[in-house]
């Protein structure tokens, strides 16, 4: 059984997450502990809100460092919504805030063009390579958005999802173990589900 460690760092709702993933199969520990990064097969950092303060709370609880040193090790990370922006190194969001830089790159705030902000509903998923955490999911497959920021990777290699709103903007990365989603994949019915399975190695 895949144990999945989803890191609660005080912010966002993540019953949806850990029930998603129990019903998947994966044996789930929700922690505010990085102490638990030993026992984990694969870690998700979920997160709904501000960049400022899910920074705020990482550090508040020491997950900094642990995170950088076991995405070095080669563990499976998968940000969602504000975890994915988390991975890059800096926001615009409400001033300038540093990331934890796993990603280069930053985040930067949707322009008046892209209508009401923040994007809250769902949109397209246009894959870009055939990466294996959208294995299955088809081109064009919908799923829920809500955030009011976007991600603008430095190397767009790392690119394996785009979403247009007003503007074309990465919505799932990928650098080695480290992977992002800004949609919610708990919330996107069997787009979702089937992103979480092969994030589960499934």
């Amino acid at each position: 059984m895949t144990r999945v460690l989803v890191i609660d760092y005080g912010i966002g709702n993540l019953g949806n997450v850990v029930r998603a993933l129990q019903r998947l199969g994966a044996e789930v520990r929700l922690s505010e502990d990085p102490a638990d990064l030993e026992w984990a097969d694969r870690l998700i950092l979920p997160g709904v809100g501000a960049f400022g303060d899910g920074m705020a709370g990482l550090q508040a609880r020491g997950w900094v460092a642990p995170l950088r040193a076991a995405a070095a090790a080669g563990k499976p990370l998968l940000g969602i919504c504000l975890g994915m922006q988390l991975l890059f190194e800096e926001s615009e969001e409400m001033g300038r805030y540093v990331g934890l830089g796993l990603l280069r790159g930053r985040v930067r705030r949707f322009p008046p063009e892209a209508g009401k902000i923040p994007q809250i509903g769902w949109n397209q998923l246009e894959r870009r390579g055939d990466h294996p955490l959208l294995q299955g999911v088809p081109d064009g497959a919908y799923a829920y958005f809500v955030h009011g920021y976007y991600c603008e990777p430095e190397d767009p290699a790392v690119v394996i999802a785009t979403t247009v709103y007003g503007i074309r903007y990465a919505s799932a990365v990928a650098r080695g173990p480290v992977m992002g989603v800004q949609f919610h994949p708990e919330k996107s019915h069997r787009a979702g589900q089937r992103i979480l399975e092969n994030f589960l190695g499934r």
